[in-house]
Protein backbone atom coordinates (compact mmCIF):
# COMPACT_ATOMS: atom_id res chain seq x y z
CA UNK A 1 0.00 0.00 0.00
CA UNK A 2 1.45 3.37 -1.06
CA UNK A 3 0.94 5.94 1.71
CA UNK A 4 1.37 9.71 1.61
CA UNK A 5 4.92 9.35 2.94
CA UNK A 6 5.75 6.78 0.26
CA UNK A 7 4.19 8.97 -2.45
CA UNK A 8 6.41 11.85 -1.35
CA UNK A 9 9.43 9.53 -1.50
CA UNK A 10 8.44 8.47 -5.03
CA UNK A 11 8.16 12.07 -6.26
CA UNK A 12 11.52 12.79 -4.62
CA UNK A 13 13.06 9.83 -6.45
CA UNK A 14 11.59 11.03 -9.75
CA UNK A 15 13.03 14.51 -9.16
CA UNK A 16 16.44 12.98 -8.46
CA UNK A 17 16.51 10.75 -11.53
CA UNK A 18 15.37 13.58 -13.81
CA UNK A 19 18.07 15.88 -12.39
CA UNK A 20 20.70 13.18 -12.92
CA UNK A 21 19.57 12.56 -16.50
CA UNK A 22 18.68 16.09 -17.63
CA UNK A 23 21.61 16.24 -20.07
CA UNK A 24 20.78 12.81 -21.52
CA UNK A 25 17.13 13.76 -22.03
CA UNK A 26 18.03 17.11 -23.58
CA UNK A 27 20.55 15.41 -25.88
CA UNK A 28 17.76 13.11 -27.10
CA UNK A 29 15.56 16.16 -27.63
CA UNK A 30 18.34 18.01 -29.43
CA UNK A 31 18.20 15.41 -32.18
CA UNK A 32 14.48 15.74 -32.93
CA UNK A 33 13.09 18.66 -30.92
CA UNK A 34 13.98 21.86 -29.08
CA UNK A 35 16.80 20.31 -27.07
CA UNK A 36 15.48 21.35 -23.67
CA UNK A 37 13.32 18.44 -22.48
CA UNK A 38 15.63 17.34 -19.68
CA UNK A 39 16.49 20.83 -18.41
CA UNK A 40 12.83 21.88 -18.48
CA UNK A 41 11.73 18.82 -16.53
CA UNK A 42 14.56 19.17 -14.02
CA UNK A 43 13.53 22.76 -13.38
CA UNK A 44 9.93 21.63 -13.01
CA UNK A 45 10.70 18.94 -10.45
CA UNK A 46 12.90 21.35 -8.54
CA UNK A 47 9.78 23.53 -8.22
CA UNK A 48 7.76 20.45 -7.24
CA UNK A 49 10.20 19.60 -4.43
CA UNK A 50 10.10 23.16 -3.10
CA UNK A 51 6.28 23.20 -3.08
CA UNK A 52 6.01 19.83 -1.34
CA UNK A 53 8.49 20.88 1.34
CA UNK A 54 6.77 24.22 1.91
CA UNK A 55 3.33 22.69 2.41
CA UNK A 56 3.35 18.91 3.05
CA UNK A 57 0.22 17.35 1.46
CA UNK A 58 -2.30 15.35 3.49
CA UNK A 59 -2.70 12.36 1.15
CA UNK A 60 -1.31 10.84 -2.07
CA UNK A 61 -3.86 12.69 -4.22
CA UNK A 62 -2.71 16.00 -2.78
CA UNK A 63 0.90 15.06 -3.55
CA UNK A 64 -0.05 14.43 -7.18
CA UNK A 65 -2.02 17.68 -7.40
CA UNK A 66 0.85 19.78 -6.03
CA UNK A 67 3.21 18.03 -8.44
CA UNK A 68 0.87 18.74 -11.35
CA UNK A 69 0.41 22.43 -10.58
CA UNK A 70 4.15 23.00 -10.09
CA UNK A 71 4.97 21.32 -13.41
CA UNK A 72 2.28 23.21 -15.32
CA UNK A 73 3.41 26.57 -13.92
CA UNK A 74 7.18 26.09 -14.27
CA UNK A 75 7.88 23.85 -17.30
CA UNK A 76 7.88 25.27 -20.80
CA UNK A 77 7.18 23.42 -24.03
CA UNK A 78 4.88 20.44 -24.28
CA UNK A 79 6.24 18.39 -21.39
CA UNK A 80 4.91 20.66 -18.62
CA UNK A 81 1.26 20.56 -19.74
CA UNK A 82 1.46 16.85 -20.61
CA UNK A 83 3.08 15.62 -17.40
CA UNK A 84 1.04 18.16 -15.46
CA UNK A 85 -2.13 16.69 -16.95
CA UNK A 86 -0.95 13.17 -16.12
CA UNK A 87 -0.49 14.00 -12.42
CA UNK A 88 -3.59 16.20 -12.26
CA UNK A 89 -5.83 13.42 -13.57
CA UNK A 90 -4.18 10.96 -11.18
CA UNK A 91 -4.84 13.38 -8.32
CA UNK A 92 -8.52 13.65 -9.22
CA UNK A 93 -8.84 9.86 -9.41
CA UNK A 94 -7.06 9.40 -6.07
CA UNK A 95 -9.39 11.77 -4.25
CA UNK A 96 -8.67 11.74 -0.52
CA UNK A 97 -7.64 8.07 -0.28
CA UNK A 98 -4.89 7.53 2.30
CA UNK A 99 -3.32 4.57 0.53
CA UNK A 100 -3.05 3.13 -2.98
CA UNK A 101 -2.56 -0.54 -3.95
CA UNK A 102 -1.54 -1.90 -7.37
CA UNK A 103 -5.09 -1.97 -8.72
CA UNK A 104 -5.59 1.54 -7.42
CA UNK A 105 -2.38 2.76 -9.04
CA UNK A 106 -3.39 1.20 -12.36
CA UNK A 107 -6.75 2.98 -12.11
CA UNK A 108 -5.05 6.32 -11.41
CA UNK A 109 -2.58 5.81 -14.25
CA UNK A 110 -5.44 4.98 -16.61
CA UNK A 111 -7.01 8.38 -15.95
CA UNK A 112 -3.64 10.09 -16.24
CA UNK A 113 -2.76 8.46 -19.55
CA UNK A 114 -6.22 9.23 -20.90
CA UNK A 115 -5.58 12.87 -20.00
CA UNK A 116 -2.23 12.85 -21.83
CA UNK A 117 -3.89 11.35 -24.92
CA UNK A 118 -6.61 14.02 -24.91
CA UNK A 119 -4.18 16.87 -24.25
CA UNK A 120 -1.62 15.76 -26.82
CA UNK A 121 -4.14 14.48 -29.38
CA UNK A 122 -1.89 11.44 -29.78
CA UNK A 123 -2.23 7.65 -29.86
CA UNK A 124 0.10 4.68 -29.56
CA UNK A 125 2.75 4.46 -32.28
CA UNK A 126 3.35 8.16 -32.97
CA UNK A 127 6.75 8.43 -31.23
CA UNK A 128 5.63 10.09 -28.00
CA UNK A 129 5.64 9.39 -24.25
CA UNK A 130 2.45 7.38 -24.82
CA UNK A 131 4.52 4.67 -26.50
CA UNK A 132 5.79 3.85 -23.00
CA UNK A 133 2.79 4.90 -20.93
CA UNK A 134 0.07 2.92 -22.75
CA UNK A 135 1.84 -0.50 -22.80
CA UNK A 136 2.88 -0.04 -19.16
CA UNK A 137 -0.69 0.78 -18.17
CA UNK A 138 -2.03 -2.30 -19.97
CA UNK A 139 0.54 -4.53 -18.26
CA UNK A 140 -0.21 -3.12 -14.80
CA UNK A 141 -3.94 -3.60 -15.32
CA UNK A 142 -3.33 -7.26 -16.21
CA UNK A 143 -1.00 -7.76 -13.26
CA UNK A 144 -3.50 -6.18 -10.88
CA UNK A 145 -6.33 -8.37 -12.23
CA UNK A 146 -4.11 -11.43 -11.70
CA UNK A 147 -3.47 -10.44 -8.08
CA UNK A 148 0.27 -9.78 -8.55
CA UNK A 149 2.28 -7.94 -5.93
CA UNK A 150 3.04 -4.30 -6.64
CA UNK A 151 6.84 -4.59 -6.67
CA UNK A 152 6.89 -7.63 -8.98
CA UNK A 153 4.42 -5.97 -11.33
CA UNK A 154 6.43 -2.76 -11.48
CA UNK A 155 9.66 -4.64 -12.18
CA UNK A 156 7.94 -6.24 -15.19
CA UNK A 157 6.65 -2.81 -16.17
CA UNK A 158 10.16 -1.33 -16.07
CA UNK A 159 11.46 -4.07 -18.38
CA UNK A 160 8.61 -3.38 -20.80
CA UNK A 161 9.09 0.39 -20.55
CA UNK A 162 12.74 0.08 -21.54
CA UNK A 163 11.82 -2.03 -24.55
CA UNK A 164 9.11 0.43 -25.59
CA UNK A 165 11.44 3.41 -25.09
CA UNK A 166 14.06 1.80 -27.35
CA UNK A 167 11.33 0.86 -29.81
CA UNK A 168 10.54 4.53 -30.45
CA UNK A 169 13.84 4.69 -32.33
CA UNK A 170 12.18 2.86 -35.24
CA UNK A 171 9.07 5.07 -35.36
CA UNK A 172 8.62 8.05 -37.67
CA UNK A 173 7.23 10.91 -35.59
CA UNK A 174 3.80 12.22 -36.50
CA UNK A 175 3.23 14.47 -33.48
CA UNK A 176 5.03 17.47 -32.02
CA UNK A 177 8.14 19.19 -33.28
CA UNK A 178 9.75 15.88 -34.24
CA UNK A 179 7.05 15.37 -36.87
CA UNK A 180 8.61 18.19 -38.93
CA UNK A 181 11.59 15.92 -39.56
CA UNK A 182 9.50 13.17 -41.16
CA UNK A 183 11.69 10.22 -42.13
CA UNK A 184 14.71 11.83 -40.44
CA UNK A 185 13.07 11.35 -37.04
CA UNK A 186 13.66 7.62 -37.42
CA UNK A 187 16.75 6.36 -35.59
CA UNK A 188 16.25 8.51 -32.49
CA UNK A 189 14.68 7.61 -29.14
CA UNK A 190 11.78 9.86 -28.19
CA UNK A 191 12.74 12.03 -25.18
CA UNK A 192 9.24 11.84 -23.67
CA UNK A 193 9.34 8.05 -23.84
CA UNK A 194 12.76 8.17 -22.17
CA UNK A 195 11.62 10.45 -19.34
CA UNK A 196 8.51 8.31 -18.79
CA UNK A 197 10.75 5.26 -18.50
CA UNK A 198 13.01 7.03 -15.98
CA UNK A 199 9.99 8.00 -13.87
CA UNK A 200 8.75 4.42 -13.81
CA UNK A 201 12.21 3.20 -12.79
CA UNK A 202 12.15 5.69 -9.92
CA UNK A 203 8.72 4.51 -8.79
CA UNK A 204 9.77 0.85 -8.89
CA UNK A 205 12.92 1.66 -6.96
CA UNK A 206 10.91 3.07 -4.07
CA UNK A 207 8.59 0.07 -3.63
Amino acid sequence: MVTTEKTLAIIGAIAKVIEENKQYLSDLDQAIGDGDHGFNLARGFEAVSAKLQAQPPANPGAVFKTTAMALISSVGGASGPLYGTLFLKMAAAAGDKEGIDLAGFAALLKEGVKGVQERGKAVLGEKTMLDVQIPVLELLEKEAAAGSGGKAALEKAVTLARQCRDGTKDIIATKGRASYLGERSRGHIDPGAASSCLMLEAIAGEL
